[in-house]
């Protein structure tokens, strides 16, 4: 299959009984380096200083995911995130960069929306571009079993911020493969009210995420060489 047929038939049975996990894989595998991905990159949002070996780590990897408001570096500018996107994941609330959307169509987006579990509706935002297709990553699959991972009620409006939930998705989706995540500030910084992004202004952390819940399930991930943290 190509990526469009894919990304169709993951599309066509998001309300189906069988199992989504393997249209999924080969999905994401269509984007990668080389096929299925032996090492994955997750870029988080967080500032970070310069860092060649860093930025080189990032693209070196078969797939990297960054998500919602996101940075990459510049022309002439120090190496601090990388350039490479093979995966965005986004949601209908997020303040689009000048990088979310470029290249689109080169790329594959995810959509994650937890909020459909309560709230929020259907309809794409106006900025969403007219020829960009989807695939949303299904709250029955992943959402859910992620917030009783953390411990929550799955009956209160209540998830894990869109980074933890892509570590979990990778997890599920490729268990062999060395995940990295890295432009995370939740493992040492729980207590935080406001998320400081590498572009745009800060924004104020939700009331529905449980930031020391992620925080405890990221650092035992560490702890037991599920993910690594890349500083």
């Amino acid at each position: 299959m190509n990526r469009t047929q894919l990304a169709d038939e993951v599309s066509g049975r998001l309300d189906a009984d069988d199992d989504l996990d393997g249209p999924l894989r080969e999905l994401l595998a269509a984007y990668a380096r080389g096929g299925r991905p032996r090492e994955i990159t997750v870029v988080g949002n967080a500032p970070m200083p310069p860092d060649a070996r860093r930025a080189e780590l990032v693209d070196g990897s078969d797939l990297v995911i960054r998500m919602t408001t996101f940075a990459v570096d510049e022309p002439e500018a120090p190496p601090v995130y990388g350039t490479r996107t093979d995966v965005v994941v986004v949601h209908r609330g997020l303040i689009a960069s000048p990088h979310t959307f470029a290249d689109y169509t080169s790329r594959l987006y995810l959509l994650a929306e937890p909020g459909r579990l309560f709230w929020e509706p259907e309809t794409l935002p106006d900025w969403w571009p007219a020829d960009l297709g989807f695939v949303p990553i299904s709250n029955r699959r992943f959402v859910v079993p992620l917030v009783r991972l953390l411990g929550l009620d799955p009956a209160q409006p209540q998830w894990a911020t869109t980074g933890t939930l892509v570590a979990y998705l990778c997890r599920r989706l490729f268990p062999d493969a060395v995940l990295r995540l890295t432009g995370v500030s939740i493992l040492d910084r729980p207590d935080q009210t406001d998320f400081e992004h590498a572009w745009g202004d800060k924004v104020g952390v939700t009331a529905e995420h449980r930031l020391h819940a992620e925080s405890s399930l990221l650092n035992l991930w560490r702890e037991t060489g599920r993910i690594e943290i890349v500083q």
